[in-house]
């Protein structure tokens, strides 16, 4: 990479189509430090399906706005070839990368994996920033940087979510006015979910809640222990529901903290 960066450094990896969500973890990196590198790449090797690939969003020029507007110092965009100038050595995430989102994804956590290392290395940032919104992906981020020794502090930034609770997500905008206000059906359940004071009657919450949305289809809903990623039980001090699943061909994801 040719850009002059310097330190301490505060990386913000994305994949572009960058919306207000990103903004925030741009403006979260900027008050770790005075130099905020911001990289836009879309990583083939978290895309099991080449046509996903080819369909998502890429709009470069307005993406580096977002960026600079929101405090970004640098803002990178490097083509497949710098970063995988060989066969990359794929960084496996485990049994827990076939759970939850590896199960419908398959082989995305390794990518997900192998192009965060990568970026890493060519960058080599005191602090990054990741959004709670992909949790697992977190968790597995976080695993990583522990089990290489990387001298990297990784920041959780909040999800950012619309007026009506949606999470800001790029593929929203694929959701038609029916679809749209059908997906707040998922934030609900969250929210219901959290109110509730134990682990199993969060989990019949959410359930009974999402069952109520007959156009929302389900990949899974469940409450995990944030500190092991296992299943949560009453006892479980910190728990974290999850929700995946389809609505008018679009796929969403969503988080919360529950039982606290």
């Amino acid at each position: 990479m040719d850009l002059a960066l310097k330190h301490p450094l505060a990386f913000v990896p994305t994949m572009g189509a960058l919306h207000a969500g990103h903004q925030s973890l741009i403006e979260l990196a900027r008050t770790k430090s005075t130099n905020v590198l911001v990289s836009i790449f879309v990583n083939p090797l978290q895309f099991e399906n080449p046509e996903d690939l080819a369909k998502y969003p890429r709009d470069l020029a307005g993406d580096i706005a977002k960026a600079e507007s929101a405090g970004a110092t640098f803002v990178w965009s490097p083509e497949v070839e710098e970063i995988y100038p060989a066969d990359p050595q794929i960084i496996p995430a485990g049994e827990l990368g076939n759970k939850f989102e590896g199960v419908h994804r398959f082989g995305h956590f390794d990518g997900v994996l192998t192009v965060v290392k990568r970026l890493f290395d060519l960058t080599n940032p005191e602090i990054a920033v990741f959004g709670e919104k992909d949790f697992q992906q977190l968790f597995l981020i976080k695993r990583m940087v522990k089990e290489f020794e990387l001298p990297i502090q990784i920041i959780n930034a909040p999800i950012i979510r619309e007026p009506d609770g949606l999470a800001m997500s790029s593929r929203n905008v694929r959701l038609d006015f029916d679809g749209r206000s059908a997906a707040t059906i998922i934030s609900a359940a969250l929210t219901e979910g959290a109110r509730e004071k134990s682990v199993t009657k969060a989990r019949a919450k959410i359930q009974k809640v999402l069952a109520q949305e007959e156009s929302f289809a389900l990949d899974y809903a469940e409450i995990i222990d944030e500190e092991t990623f296992e299943l949560a039980t009453d006892e479980t001090n910190l728990p974290r529901a999850l929700i995946a699943g389809w609505i008018g061909g679009v796929r969403l994801i969503d988080n919360m903290a529950v039982c606290r």
